[in-house]
């Protein structure tokens, strides 16, 4: 028999407070990513356009020039510019430089982009400890519930978006679009979803509470930065599109799609995000229902959260299959990746709010 501790209010109470100064400190850090943005250089949004720009009706680009040298007979220098044709890949990609990024360029842009990501990680090591206090008040894993969920989730996200940074991915155009859904989740988990600091019900008392949920939250926030890749891919691609196709944009569309790496760049970094997150999901959902036998008396019970798990892995695994398969590449995959998010998004808020479900404790 398994007592419950009983709930350290001192402790619930710090907890929630280092959750709004979290909210707080990831507010400062979006009006700073925002500045980045607005104050980085837009002299250098026309360097894709170029590289894009057909010199004939062959699939061909012209990539910046390369100076050649020549020695001449009286011992004098000719310097030639020599254009770079770059071909298109296959399936429809370009080799198209990177953008410079959100900063654009600039040492302006760059500093306060330097400030955003140092308030981002103050904001995540607040929200972290927020976290570990709501666990240390009930002695227990801070995922009991939906408000501990979706706090945790979003710990998660961003401490994945600060390790590829760490590791030199060029990731920093991720923050803006990061730290907005952040502060949506914490906003929708401190009003709406808000549960006070208390025990489990005697289902949830067992070790593979720390081993499924858990691993269903590292998933949930890394492909979270897989959807954002996405989304940023579909987006940038049409761009490439319409300049390749002798289009034009307006300066605003210019000077932030120049800024994102190239199409090609976002869809291999959400392929490999996705990839890599794949076999962990499997392991969600196996780890999942050896809980579910252990605790209900069977594997699998067609329980709502069961069944859109499943649905999700099954999306995910569509995507995988497409990224393989000709014809199915490129815009065609990244539609079937979002459609996969979004159903983690339905298994996530939709099941628990809307659905009933024994996965559903606490109203929420």
């Amino acid at each position: 028999m398994i007592l419950a501790a009983a709930t350290n209010e001192s402790l619930a109470q710090m907890s929630n407070t280092l959750i709004y100064s979290s909210m707080a400190v990831y507010t400062l850090a979006f009006l700073t990513y925002i500045a980045e943005w607005v104050l980085g250089s837009r002299s250098k949004v026309a360097r894709t356009a170029a590289a894009l720009t057909a010199p004939d009706a062959t699939s061909t680009a012209t990539a910046p020039a390369v100076t050649v040298q020549v020695k001449s007979a009286a011992g004098g220098t000719t310097v030639l510019d020599k254009p770079k044709v770059v071909t298109r890949a296959a399936a429809g990609s370009r080799d198209v430089p990177d953008g410079p990024g959100a900063a654009g360029g600039t040492e302006k842009g760059d500093l306060y982009g330097r400030i955003a990501v140092s308030l981002t990680t103050l904001a995540f090591l607040v929200e972290a400890a927020g976290v570990i206090a709501r666990a240390l008040s009930v002695e227990r894993a801070p995922w009991g519930n939906m408000y501990e969920f979706s706090i945790t989730f979003s710990t998660v996200a961003v401490g994945a978006f600060l390790g590829f940074l760490a590791a030199k991915k060029n990731v920093r155009w991720i923050g803006l679009p990061l730290v907005t859904a952040v502060l949506l989740d914490l906003g929708l988990a401190t009003t709406v979803l808000y549960t006070a600091s208390d025990q489990l019900v005697p289902a949830l008392h067992s070790y593979w509470m720390w081993i499924h949920v858990s691993t269903a939250i590292i998933c949930g926030g890394v492909l979270f930065l897989g959807a954002i890749a996405t989304a940023a891919y579909l987006l940038r691609d049409s761009y490439e599109n319409k300049l390749a196709n002798g289009g034009a944009a307006g300066a605003l569309t210019r000077s932030v799609m120049e800024r994102l790496p190239a199409a090609a760049t976002l869809d291999k970094f959400a392929y490999r995000v996705n990839a890599a997150t794949f076999p962990l999901w499997t392991f969600t959902i196996i780890a999942g229902a050896i809980w579910a036998g252990d605790a209900w008396g069977r594997y699998w019970g067609w329980d709502a959260k069961e069944v859109w798990a499943f649905i999700t892995w099954v999306g995910y695994a569509a995507y995988l299959h497409a990224r393989a398969t000709a014809g199915w590449k490129g815009r065609k995959a990244a539609y079937i990746a979002l459609i996969a998010f979004g159903c983690f998004l339905f298994n996530y808020y939709g099941v628990n709010i809307f659905v009933s479900s024994k996965h559903s404790y606490a109203g929420v």
